[in-house]
């Protein structure tokens, strides 16, 4: 909003506004300084109207039993900051821009029903799964399907201005690139791009769901993975930049780098009220929120295969989950003494501040891999 009143006046004492990486800086700022003000307060509020807090697994580590009564939902003060960081200093006629944020929005959505239940019912199960991923996959296929019909018009616009070189190749909408290869793009068809893209966003967002069980365990991640996608997205989409990368260029990305500026600066502000002992959980609304919108966000820079690296720590936390569940069901027998595996480390003697910072450390050696793959072609 601020950004469309000062965009007429950027040629003359505010030209700093023009600058994608200004308001990248702003967004940040924006976001956290909105959490922090408005924290406390909601705190308050979601303490007084869910009582007893989020329900804590019986089953789980005898120290999370000191936890009981901590409010969840959370993931609102981080929305809150995203959209304020967001709507304040992008550029809303970009496309880009609404995509990610809708479906950071409506994966929230999704999340507030499942917390929603729980915190009624008093109980751990909330939304059944199936009920949850079809909405998820609903939410993501359309964000998929509207990224294949906007990337050739954004890619025809910037031609147009003069900020690309040259058009995309042919079918590049409905094409996956690939890490370590340059000028290499594997079209999947319409359909095929479809279907890979919404479960890039999905398994996202249930990935960083199972990460979020410690306090500040998957904020820290996200925030890092945000950064390193802002980055991408801002190279990726100055196509001066993407070609001296030899980078697949996706003209209009890189105005996503205002975004993962308020995702950072909204996690932050999180962070301050749930770094240990937390005062309140991000939740379902908060941990399918940041992993829906960093699945998008990489579906529309065509880094998906790159999420899988810089997101590693979450893709770990996940396969966990799946390689329990499927042992049990097959052998009678768990793998983990408890999943996902951040809980494995607990039963093993881990203190839960010991297995958020090494697991903070794994988080950003894996990223520095993931930027390094920018250059390895």
């Amino acid at each position: 909003m601020l950004y469309e009143f000062l965009a007429p006046y950027a040629g003359d004492d505010l030209n700093l506004f023009s600058y994608i990486t200004f308001r990248t800086g702003l967004a940040l700022a924006t976001a956290l300084i909105l959490s922090l003000i408005f924290g406390a307060p909601m705190i308050a509020w979601l303490r007084r109207k869910q009582g007893k807090g989020q329900p804590i697994r019986e089953d789980g580590p005898a120290s999370h039993m000191s936890k009981k009564g901590t409010p969840t939902m959370g993931g609102f003060l981080i929305l809150f900051g995203i959209s304020a960081g967001t709507l304040l200093w992008a550029d809303l006629s970009n496309q880009y821009v609404w995509i990610v944020f809708l479906v950071t929005l409506m994966f929230g959505a999704v999340g507030f029903i499942d917390d929603y239940q729980k915190v009624t019912k008093r109980g751990t199960a909330g939304l059944s799964g199936k009920a949850r991923l079809v909405m998820e996959f609903v939410i993501a296929g359309a964000a998929v399907y509207w990224i294949t019909q906007y990337a050739p018009l954004a890619a025809s616009e910037a031609v147009e201005a003069g900020l690309a070189v040259s058009m995309p190749p042919d079918k590049f909408e409905q094409s996956l690139a690939l890490p370590f290869l340059k000028d290499f793009l594997l079209d999947l068809t319409l359909v095929g791009f479809i279907a890979f893209g919404a479960f890039v966003i999905v398994g996202a967002g249930n990935a960083v769901n199972f990460t979020d069980g410690l306090d500040g365990l998957a904020i820290g991640p996200v925030m890092i993975a945000g950064a390193t996608f802002g980055f991408i997205a801002y190279a990726c989409g100055t196509p001066r930049l993407a070609n001296y990368l030899l980078l697949t260029a996706t003209p209009g990305t890189a105005e996503l780098a205002v975004v993962m500026g308020s995702f950072v600066g909204g996690g932050l502000g999180f962070l301050w009220y749930n770094a240990p002992p937390a005062k309140v959980f991000m939740g379902d609304t908060g941990s399918l929120a940041l992993g829906g919108g960093l699945g998008a966000m990489a579906v529309c820079v065509k880094h998906e295969l790159v999420l899988a690296i810089v997101g590693g720590l979450f893709l770990l936390e996940a396969l966990s989950v799946i390689i329990q569940v499927a042992s049990f069901k097959m052998t009678g027998k768990r793998v983990f003494l408890m999943a996902p595996i951040h809980h494995h480390f607990e039963k093993l003697g881990w203190s839960e501040s010991t297995v958020v910072i090494r697991f903070w450390i794994i988080a950003f050696l894996l990223a520095l891999v993931g930027l390094a793959t920018l250059k390895l072609r």
